[in-house]
């Protein structure tokens, strides 16, 4: 009786020694990003070990605002941007390249995605999620620390860029001294 031949994913041909410098190579790029600065190679080789490598085309929507949101990302080439929808304009919010992450709320907050994610070349991304950073925080408790600070960091910093944007917004409309109690 003949046997269907079903096709395995194009990952599953690799050699382990194959797999194993791809692993050392993420690495080596990750000990770049600021989002890693202080990590040791182990902490960043679990990351890896435990995290998914994807690449999406140019034009895939990565994430999509009002979506449910699990995990982040973090761009280790390509390009993306970032927009909300407004009626049916994109407004642009950023602009993504490798180094930069996103996606970063998602794992401390349970609500949806607030904005949308397009790649705007072919992206390769370490897709963390919340499992990843428990397991993380059991076998390599400094990196998960660690991860979660600089997110943390990250955050913060957004946060203090967007009231200061909305600051200059309210001044630009009112003479100072006049701005409503």
């Amino acid at each position: 009786m003949p046997t269907e031949f079903i096709p395995m994913e194009e990952s599953s041909h690799k050699p382990k020694s194959s797999a194993l410098e791809e692993g050392l190579m993420y690495t080596d790029t990750l000990s770049k990003f600021k989002l890693f600065a202080g990590f040791h190679q182990g902490e960043l080789e679990s990351l890896v070990g435990l995290s998914d490598v994807i690449t999406v085309p140019a034009g895939t929507e990565i994430v999509k605002e009002g979506d449910p949101g699990y995990c982040m990302f973090v761009i280790l080439s390509g390009k993306a941007k970032v927009f909300q929808k407004v009626a049916a304009d994109e407004v642009p919010l950023a602009e993504l390249a490798a180094g930069d992450f996103f996606g970063e709320v998602s794992l401390v907050d349970d609500g949806v995605r607030s904005a949308s994610v397009l790649a705007t070349e072919e992206c390769r991304l370490l897709k963390i999620t919340r499992m990843v950073i428990g397991i993380l925080a059991g076998i390599q408790p400094s990196a998960a620390i660690q991860l979660l600070a600089a997110i943390g960091r990250s955050l913060v910093q957004r946060l203090r860029a967007g009231n200061q944007k909305y600051l200059d917004v309210l001044l630009a409309g009112h003479v100072p001294g006049s701005l409503p109690q």
